[in-house]
């Protein structure tokens, strides 16, 4: 492996990741575990995103390409050019591939998952929420919940969703997801 990318993979995409993805719930909560078929967002597009993950003062970066039809979702995340994260998912079997060099806490689950609750309708999110969840939609804001207590808020710059900017502040794991798409 060129030395530039594996540094970048270590340096950079791993705490990304790490800080995005982050796989281990909190004590004594359940774990959301949504994953919606792709025929559930009711659309089909295609777009580049640029995303900043925001954490504990750290800032790190990836850019990615997103294809969502009735039938099936495909995300590549990419680093210098290179693929180093894709995820592949038809509503019933999610498959996905890592560079070597990342870490098995980074799961497609969680990717998965953020993608979801940003982009799908808020119904069929409401739809697939265990119990003990939900999640409210007021213009161009939606707000997670577990119990009482705010999990996650997500802000739209317009709509259709996947244009523009999303940003996402995850109050469980402590992290800020900003997405800009491509016009």
């Amino acid at each position: 492996m060129r030395k530039p990318l594996k540094l970048f993979i270590r340096g950079l995409l791993i705490p990304l990741l790490l800080s995005a993805c982050a796989s281990v719930p909190p004590a004594n909560s359940a774990r959301l575990g949504l994953m919606l078929a792709p025929s559930a967002l009711g659309d089909t597009f295609s777009v580049q995103q640029h995303l900043k993950v925001e954490r504990n003062g750290r800032i790190d970066e990836l850019d990615a390409a997103l294809e969502v039809d009735p039938a099936h979702l495909e995300l590549v995340g990419l680093a210098f050019g290179q693929r180093v994260l894709s995820l592949s998912y038809d509503g019933k079997e999610l498959k996905s591939w890592r560079h070597v060099m990342l870490p098995a806490q980074v799961k497609a689950e969680d990717v998965l998952e953020d993608m979801q609750l940003s982009l799908w309708p808020v119904e069929a999110i409401a739809m697939a929420l265990p119990e003990g969840w939900r999640i409210e939609e007021q213009g161009l804001h939606r707000t997670l919940y577990l119990a009482e207590n705010v999990v996650a808020t997500i802000d739209y710059s317009g709509l259709p969703r996947w244009s523009g900017t999303v940003v996402l502040n995850n109050l469980r794991y402590h992290y800020r997801l900003t997405i800009q798409s491509a016009s």
